[in-house]
């Protein structure tokens, strides 16, 4: 690979975002304008929970965008397993062949929550589940682009952030500077750990274009997911009122305490952390999720 850093990898790569309004989720299709090939970020595949039915109409919409612009897909990239929606990396891997990546700690929460779900020594907790595992500091390309990993935990154990061009991709890492910044309550997480993520994107030039997974429209105001480095440095709520790491731990560990979880984070963790696989189908054909009753025992109820 070229002698590339995270401050100075080349290309200004091509985004498009798609709002997935149920979970607040964005989805993306970042694409090398040279060479039309792109990747698909942190796709969502359809759940209603009241119904328990799946559907696949957000990645159907990022596929036929990919069509009409004449893309060929080159990637399929998760940043951690999602707490708030399913993911469709195993859907969308099976209707393009293209390969599948995460972190390489995705280990440690496959782990985890194997344990929390009780689940057989059968089930692999070596990331088998995705075609490539990245590590901290690993490039690729997505055709011309060059790609970074970057090592971002505190919202989860196996948080990463893609570096493409000039652009990163840093999901639950920080929102848009309204939101403030993820939490990091979640069995694994941690908020010194996020505190230093943070660090390093803030670290990054003022002008990378950084694009947020979720946007919960505060103030009901539209959807957005795209700010800079700059603008989260001077603007965001969190680190503006936050100055110093014990400053923001107390900050975000206090506000972590007055939440209640994700309403699909033990249904969502069954099928990300099998790279986005649904449960394979019971003696009937049907398949089912499993729900460990008090295993967030200490989570807020909320309203």
């Amino acid at each position: 690979m070229p002698a590339e850093t995270a401050s100075s990898l080349n290309g200004r790569p091509v985004i498009k975002g798609f709002y997935e309004h149920r979970t607040g989720s964005i989805q993306y299709v970042v694409a090398d304008p040279e060479t039309k090939r792109c990747a698909i970020i942190d796709p969502v595949l359809d759940f209603e929970p009241s119904s328990g039915s799946t559907a696949t109409a957000s990645a159907d919409e990022m596929l036929a965008y990919i069509e009409q612009q004449g893309y060929s897909l080159e990637w399929i990239l998760d940043t951690h397993p999602h707490a708030d929606h399913f993911s469709a990396a195993g859907y969308l891997k099976d209707r393009t062949g293209a390969p599948t990546a995460i972190g390489e700690k995705v280990v440690e929460v496959q782990k985890l929550w194997k344990s929390l779900y009780n689940w057989p020594d059968s089930f692999p907790t070596d990331g088998s589940q995705w075609d490539r595992l990245f590590a901290d500091g690993e490039r690729f390309r997505i055709g011309n682009l060059g790609v970074e990993v970057m090592f971002c935990p505190g919202h989860t154990l196996c948080s990463i952030t893609y570096l493409v061009g000039d652009a990163a991709f840093i999901h639950d890492t920080l929102f848009m500077p309204d939101g403030g910044t993820a939490r990091a309550d979640f069995p694994g997480g941690s908020a010194k750990a996020l505190w230093h993520s943070i660090q390093r994107i803030m670290a990054l030039p003022d002008e990378t274009r950084l694009f947020t997974g979720h946007d919960y429209r505060p103030g009901g105001r539209a959807a957005r997911w795209e700010s800079t480095v700059a603008e989260q440095r001077w603007e965001n709520r969190h680190l503006v009122s936050a100055k110093t790491e014990e400053e923001f731990i107390a900050l975000r560990e206090g506000r972590d305490r007055e939440l209640p979880m994700p309403k699909l984070i033990l249904t969502a963790l069954q099928v990300n952390i099998r790279g986005g696989r649904l449960p394979e189908p019971e003696s009937n054909g049907r398949r089912y999720l499993k729900i460990p009753l008090d295993a967030l025992s200490n989570a807020s109820w909320g309203d």
